[in-house]
């Protein structure tokens, strides 16, 4: 039987039919970027390695990838995503709307948080941020959640943490900086745009948390989720993670697991990482050390 997007999917694919959709558009995405983007070793970078050599990367520009929540959960097989972490930092940007690090379980921001534990005025701290609307006193995300409640025909649906009044104090510009959402049907899609996508450490990561922030408004919304639009403007490879990548996309891709929330959670403020669970996930192990530019 040829699936309904089997159409989209490229030559050979078929033979592949459980075939993981995150992992083929992983695989497209490095591949495309590997064999025809652009180096930019013929300038000066700013992030560097933890030997102080700078850290060049190959990028493309202007990638897009669309994912159905409807079918499937996109998370790689190709490669182990360490889901749970992914939705401790979800919760602590959407739901607490911290900038500490102390609030956090995972330690990926240690290295841009000061002996405070703050990253500045980035991330939570921006959705936190109280702003006057018609409907009254309201931050970004509970602005969000009552447009969906009582306009959800509204195309004005959207978050933005790029506030350029406050960049000079955060400890790193936001990378995944805005989410449209839309009502179609009885659908709820969303858009995350992404000023720059470090491929190998962060992709499906954020690829992952979106899609769950995605169904989690979803639910409490009272839709149903559809298309996860992932649009990335500077898509890159460090120079020191081409080995990794390289040996990751030769996994042999399996079936997408099971992703489910707790149906009873009708209030976004009551999901915990316990709400989520992920059946029949099986996954290429990678054990190499993957270096982070700073």
């Amino acid at each position: 039987m040829i699936g309904k997007n089997e159409k989209s999917r490229p030559e050979g694919a078929a033979e592949r039919d459980h075939m993981s959709r995150a992992d083929e558009i992983f695989i497209q995405n490095c591949r495309d970027i590997l064999d025809n983007g652009i180096w930019d070793t013929d300038r000066e970078v700013r992030p560097r390695w933890e030997d102080g050599a700078p850290a060049h990367t190959i990028k493309k520009f202007g990638i897009v990838n669309r994912y159905d929540l409807s079918e499937e959960f996109p998370i790689l097989t190709i490669r182990r995503t360490f889901w749970k972490s992914a939705v401790d930092e979800l919760l602590w940007i959407w739901q607490a709307k911290s900038n500490n690090v102390h609030d956090l379980r995972t330690r990926v921001w240690d290295a841009w948080a000061d002996e405070n534990g703050s990253i500045g005025k980035a991330y939570g701290y921006q959705l936190g941020v109280k702003h006057h609307y018609p409907e009254g006193d309201m931050d970004q995300v509970d602005k969000m959640l009552w447009d969906l409640k009582h306009n959800p025909a509204s195309r004005r649906i959207m978050t933005n943490i790029y506030n350029f009044a406050d960049l000079s104090e955060m400890a790193l510009y936001p990378c995944a900086y805005s989410m449209t959402f839309n009502v179609t049907g009885k659908k709820l899609n969303a858009i995350l745009n992404q000023r720059s996508q470090d491929m190998l450490a962060a992709n499906n990561w954020n690829v992952v948390q979106y899609a769950i922030l995605t169904m989690m408004v979803a639910q409490v919304s009272g839709f149903e989720p559809g298309e996860f639009v992932h649009v990335i403007a500077d898509a890159h490879i460090y120079d020191r993670h081409v080995p990794a990548i390289e040996e990751i996309i030769q996994n042999e891709p399996k079936p997408a697991p099971s992703f489910k929330i707790d149906p009873t959670v009708d209030d976004f403020y009551k999901f915990t990482r316990d709400s989520f669970t992920i059946e029949n996930y099986e996954y290429s192990e990678f054990n190499g050390k993957i270096p982070v530019a700073l």
